[in-house]
């Protein structure tokens, strides 16, 4: 080697030494700022996203299920590293303006979780979250970033209990119902609302959280059991110890997520959200993840799976027990057993653990236990197909989802009416100005007209309430909560705002929703409706600035997972 190449070789080595001291210096400067040794810099960073939050009941025992996950992981070799997500509580901002922040808030978690992350290049991330919208933010910040991932649950809430009776969340909407009805009085509504949330935890029916954590736990993405345990017991935050350590060997093994969200881990996810009884939300939410992770999902997907999956679980809103019950009774592994016997799950599908979903169920008996009727048998099932029913025609020409299970009439033609907001829709049913036979229509309340797509529970529950649950039908471009019941059809795209026919809707049309066709129709000549289109024009935006003038600007159809990316 001559003079030169041995003096070019070293300046190039000395270039590459100065490059890495000056990447990796100011880095490690800090992190031992934060408790780093010499021997830490060689361990994984696993970042842990934590939604505490003491503004909801559903986020208020997240920090103990952190402490025990960050001591876990030290002893498993790794580095924990904490951040704080938001949330926010859907029971306390229904019916309100706030409400409109709910569906935005999936994306801010989402959105923030991937930029601490990719930020601060951790090397894994365990996800802790109870409201609603913290599993599906969660899990698509964990599809977009595909590093080693893993989601635990918070845990759900106990039955509250009044007069002999379980209470959620549902009841105290209901009972305001009700109340206007004069089937209750006063002081009993008031008896309602104290006892109907016990303690902590998320909505304990078979609600939206309680949909997705045990979707999450079918996609392999968190432990099995994990999805209906109670959230003020010991076994929750076991659960967090043990979802570390099989991260750290995830992260170890780089078992990465889109590995495990494959189209097979989705309709594996759907159908158990079928058998369960579970949210109209999982078809927006469940898209939504899927486009993360970079798999197709569509709405024809649901209709195919519902097609053969029964209804096994008899729970709230329209049954009888609560999540703790199904906890009991062998939670979603004892679903999923039942269901992967009679070939309706992809037995081969990954999960976290490294393990195939067949060989998780390896020792779950293939039927439930006959001492309890919480899961029925597969001859005797809730409801022989799927409850969530796709719904197609002039009015929702990219679809929409009704729920039908605990539904007495799943064909209905009445007269619209007509309400361009949740809050006049309301004020309609208490005042009695809404009959049986009427089809409520509440419209500029979807993804940019709303802007936010507010869940209707309010009116919902209200028309249960009043007694007309099972005689008036309810069609909004909003969406539900799970605790929704009753012929209820949402999430209809296109939405008014973007020009949709359930904008040019007037007061007494006639309308069909028919869940055994799977029509929702409105019973207008399509000249008309083209000359009612001709002389529509788009309402102004409701807000001009802001974050709910960013999502609405950026928000996809509802039919697509209204997602922002």
């Amino acid at each position: 080697m001559s003079v030169s190449e041995e003096s070019t070789k070293s300046a190039t080595a000395r270039s590459q030494s100065i490059t890495r001291g000056v990447e990796r210096t100011p880095n490690r400067a800090m992190l031992r700022a934060v408790g780093f040794q010499d021997a830490d810099f060689q361990k994984p960073i696993i970042a842990i996203a934590n939604g505490y939050s003491t503004i909801t009941p559903c986020n208020a025992g997240l920090n103990r299920l952190t402490e025990r996950a960050v001591a876990t992981l030290t002893e498993a070799g790794t580095m924990p590293q904490t951040f704080g997500t938001i949330t926010v509580s859907d029971g306390i901002s229904q019916g309100t303006e706030g409400m409109k922040y709910s569906l935005v808030s999936r994306e801010v978690i989402a959105d923030s979780i991937e930029t601490v992350c990719q930020a601060q290049s951790v090397d894994g991330l365990l996800a802790i979250g109870g409201c609603d919208k913290n599993m599906p933010g969660a899990m698509m910040a964990i599809a977009r970033l595909n590093i080693p991932a893993l989601f635990v649950y918070g845990g759900t809430i106990k039955p509250g209990h009044y007069q002999g009776e379980d209470l959620t969340i549902v009841s105290a909407f209901e009972s305001v119902g009700k109340f206007c009805a004069g089937t209750i009085s006063e002081d009993q509504l008031v008896e309602v609302e104290r006892h109907a949330c016990p303690g902590i935890g998320s909505c304990g029916g078979m609600f939206t959280a309680n949909t997705m954590s045990a979707a999450i736990e079918a996609l392999g993405m968190s432990l099995p059991f994990s999805a209906t345990m109670s959230a003020d017991g010991d076994e929750v935050v076991e659960n967090a110890g043990n979802a570390a350590n099989v991260l750290a060997r995830a992260v170890r093994q780089q078992i990465l997520p889109r590995q495990l969200l494959t189209r097979e881990a989705f309709e594996n996810a759907i159908a158990v959200v079928m058998a369960v009884g579970g949210s109209t939300n999982a078809v927006l939410h469940l898209p939504a993840i899927a486009h993360a992770a970079g798999v197709k999902l569509t709405l024809d997907d649901f209709e195919k799976i519902r097609e053969r999956v029964p209804v096994l679980c008899d729970l709230k809103p329209s049954g009888k027990y609560v999540a703790t019950d199904l906890h009991n009774a062998g939670g979603i592994p004892q679903v999923m057993k039942m269901l992967l016997a009679r070939g309706l799950l992809h037995g081969d599908a990954l999960t976290i653990s490294g393990e195939t979903i067949e060989q998780v169920l390896a020792h779950v008996p293939e039927n439930p236990r006959k001492d309890q009727d919480v899961i029925r048998q597969w001859d005797d099932p809730m409801y022989p197909k799927g409850h969530l029913v796709i719904l197609r025609g002039n009015l929702a020409s990219e679809g929409a989802v009704a729920k039908v299970s605990g539904v007495k009439n799943k064909v209905i033609t009445g007269p619209a009416r007509v309400f361009d907001s949740e809050e006049t829709c309301l004020q309609a049913i208490l005042l009695s100005q809404v009959k049986a036979g009427d089809l409520v229509v509440i419209r500029y309340e979807g993804p940019k007209g709303g802007p936010g797509m507010r869940e209707m529970l309010a009116p919902t529950s209200a028309l249960i309430g009043v007694g007309l649950g099972d005689s008036v039908g309810l069609i909004t471009d909003g969406r539900f909560s799970g605790a929704t019941h009753g012929m209820v059809v949402g999430h209809v795209a296109p939405e008014a705002a973007v020009g949709g026919n359930l904008a040019l809707v007037r007061e007494g049309d006639s309308i069909t929703i028919d869940a055994e066709r799977r029509i929702l129709q409105l019973n207008v000549s399509d000249e008309d409706l083209a000359r009612r289109h001709d002389a529509w024009s788009p309402p102004p935006p409701r807000y001009k600035t802001g974050v709910l003038a960013k999502y609405a600007a950026l928000v996809s159809s509802a039919s697509a997972g209204a997602v922002t990316d």
